[in-house]
């Protein structure tokens, strides 16, 4: 009805994931990024650190209509200056060089754990670029595609949230028109359990460890 109505309405959704930790599945969001994709004109933000979280609060103060702000329990760094720019349907390349040979897209818990991988793999001499989405909708189709073609047309996204509807599907809808782009999708798989953050990350494929695995199985 909000939709309809079009209504100028702000969400934020917090404790998301398996990353939740002991509260256990019944708190665990899960799907709700699936819920506000679906949403017609809905825009849906999802950020990764305090700087990015307040800029997404500000961009939404800021627009009409419906959005929804997706953060995470856990602590995580901080990785952008308090000064860096946000734009709404703009993504971030956090991790680039000349070498890299696949592009690798998190948000919020999952890019961190991106990030980790990515200095694992430097560390076997396999460089990986490392995109953080921060707008699952509207997404940056144009600077996903561009980076994947420089990247050897390899792609990884992790997320944590179910196979349906979330991140993965957004980066592969975005690039459906797009030829010579394999897109390996890390997500969580099943109705997870309570346990620690980063058991739980690691028990259910989404930590750094797994998609150290998932960039080497393609390349």
């Amino acid at each position: 009805m909000a939709a309809i109505s079009q209504a100028n309405v702000k969400f934020c959704g917090s404790h998301v994931g398996c990353s939740i930790g002991e509260d256990g599945p019944s708190q665990m969001a899960l799907e709700d990024l699936a819920l506000f994709r679906a949403i017609p004109g809905a825009t849906v933000f999802y950020p990764s650190d305090a700087v990015s979280t307040e800029r997404a609060v500000e961009l939404c103060a800021n627009m009409q209509g419906i959005a929804f702000i997706r953060t995470s329990r856990p602590n995580t760094p901080v990785i952008y200056a308090n000064d860096e720019p946000f734009v709404v349907g703009q993504c971030k390349v956090v991790r680039k060089s000349a070498k890299d040979v696949v592009t690798v897209i998190g948000a919020g818990v999952t890019l961190h754990e991106a990030i980790k991988a990515a200095d694992i793999l430097a560390a076997k001499g396999k460089n990986v670029r490392v995109i953080d989405l921060f707008t699952v909708k509207p997404i940056d189709g144009t600077t996903i595609a561009a980076n994947a073609k420089e990247t050897g047309g390899r792609i990884v996204t992790v997320e944590d949230h179910y196979q349906e509807g979330g991140l993965g599907e957004a980066v592969c809808g975005a690039l459906s028109e797009e030829s010579g782009i394999c897109i390996k999708r890390l997500y969580v798989p099943r109705i997870p359990r309570s346990g620690p953050s980063k058991v739980l990350l690691d028990m259910f494929g989404i930590s750094a460890k797994c998609i150290v695995a998932a960039v080497d199985s393609i390349c």
